[in-house]
């Protein structure tokens, strides 16, 4: 089963991206987690994002706050589909400059883009990226939707009663 691999530019954004790790392990893929600076260690960010695809990863998942450069770096040197995470960090601007960073890419280098503090999504579509060649992981994110289903039903009733 391929991998994958959850980047974050500094520890502080590992409260957020937490999510997409238990996500993920919820739904038995293999996650890696690594700190990896678009500004600080630039040299590893390069090392990573051109080697991932040779690596076993099929997806990337990459957070980051401020100006939040991480997840387009990465995917302008991968191959492999980028998600990016907007973390709203101490030193942002609520969020926005980390969403706009993430979310406003040029042509030709796509990031996949979820929510502000997202990681969840995140995680929930990096499975269904590889649900979409994985029976197994499909069958798991299809059981995963029902019970999202089950539980609005079930407060439906609890409201109505």
């Amino acid at each position: 089963m391929k991998k994958v691999a959850v980047v974050m530019g500094s520890t502080s954004d590992l409260p957020v991206m937490q999510e997409a790790i238990d996500i993920l392990k919820g739904f038995d893929i293999e996650v890696d987690v690594d700190i990896v600076s678009a500004h600080r260690t630039p040299e590893k960010l390069f090392t990573f994002s051109k080697n991932a695809h040779t690596n076993g990863y099929a997806v990337i998942i990459a957070g980051a706050g401020g100006a939040a450069h991480l997840p387009g770096m990465v995917a302008s040197m991968s191959p492999l589909p980028v998600i990016g995470v907007p973390v709203k960090s101490s030193n942002s601007i609520d969020g926005w400059d980390s969403i706009l960073s993430i979310l406003q890419m040029p042509g030709g280098v796509p990031v996949a883009t979820v929510a502000l503090n997202g990681a969840k999504n995140a995680g929930i579509l990096a499975a269904q990226i590889i649900g979409s060649s994985d029976k197994c992981v499909m069958d798991k994110i299809v059981l995963y939707k029902e019970g999202l289903k089950q539980k609005v039903i079930e407060g439906a009733k609890s409201v109505n009663s």
